[in-house]
């Protein structure tokens, strides 16, 4: 029975997202643009450098690595962050309490029908443009079932950072600020400005030890690797599924005890 409530939830989502076709046009010409300035800016890195490879990573691996990090990332934000701040600032958040579903529950499926749109919009049309011009360069095997696996768990994993940022906002009563200071730290820290392979070597060892590796490097990672063994595989699906379960945890207990605090200005 909660199924069915969840699926029909990732049903309207999924209708909503759809109605806002121009957002997703305009989306994908930013993209093209950004992605313009990544290959310039990684071009006139690479002829800086004077060799073919760097860091381990040649040219077309790096490109391949963040055109594709990319476009993970337009497949799995759900902009949850934004969700809860105006809700709570509108006052909407005390209908939202009502509902007879935990509001984690709620985002969550609420979003889910974006993940599909998106992943037909973006994701999939990028990995096939970029596997057919890279001529094999990306691995179709095996990785790929992995892979999908990586990418539920780093979805948990990402929504669990945003309800736990979302939630600051019981507090702070804006969320803009710390919204933007997340994506930075995300973005960079889980390898989808940068390759953790430029990381200096201290940094990285940091970063081994924190969440956002999980989000974008681990199922790119897996993606990437051509006909991976059970034995690469596992290590890091074990350590995203831990980051899963202390996340998801962690948030669950950060909202409940937030919730004493809360005070509403709208409504």
């Amino acid at each position: 029975m909660k199924l069915k409530k969840f699926l029909a939830l990732t049903r309207a989502g999924l209708i909503e997202s759809l109605q806002y076709r121009l957002a997703m046009f305009v989306m994908v010409i930013g993209n093209l643009l950004y992605l313009t300035v990544v290959y310039f800016l990684w071009k006139s890195i690479y002829a800086s450098a004077g060799g073919g490879t760097v860091n381990g990573m040649t040219f077309t691996d790096t490109l391949i690595y963040l055109v594709l990090a990319t476009a993970l990332f337009n497949f799995m934000e759900m902009y949850t962050v934004w969700e809860i701040g105006r809700n709570i600032q509108t006052g909407k958040i005390v209908l939202d309490l009502l509902k007879p579903m935990s509001y984690r529950s709620y985002l969550f499926w609420s979003y889910s029908g974006t993940f599909v749109t998106q992943f037909f919009a973006t994701f999939l049309p990028t990995f096939i443009i970029v596997a057919l011009l890279t001529h094999g360069a990306v691995p179709i095997g095996l990785n790929l079932l992995w892979f999908a696996v990586s990418v539920v768990l780093s979805v948990v994993i990402n929504f669990s950072i945003d309800f736990i940022v979302g939630t600051v906002c019981l507090y702070t009563e804006s969320i803009w600020g710390i919204n933007i200071m997340k994506q930075v730290i995300v973005l960079l820290l889980s390898g989808a400005t940068i390759p953790l392979a430029f990381f200096p070597e201290g940094l990285r060892k940091v970063v081994d030890c924190l969440p956002f590796r999980s989000v974008y490097d681990a199922p790119l990672t897996i993606l990437l690797k051509a006909d991976p063994t059970v034995g690469e595989v596992l290590p890091v699906i074990a350590m995203q599924l831990m980051w899963a379960l202390v996340m998801t945890a962690a948030g669950c207990i950060f909202w409940r005890y937030s919730l004493r605090q809360i005070t509403v200005n709208g409504g």
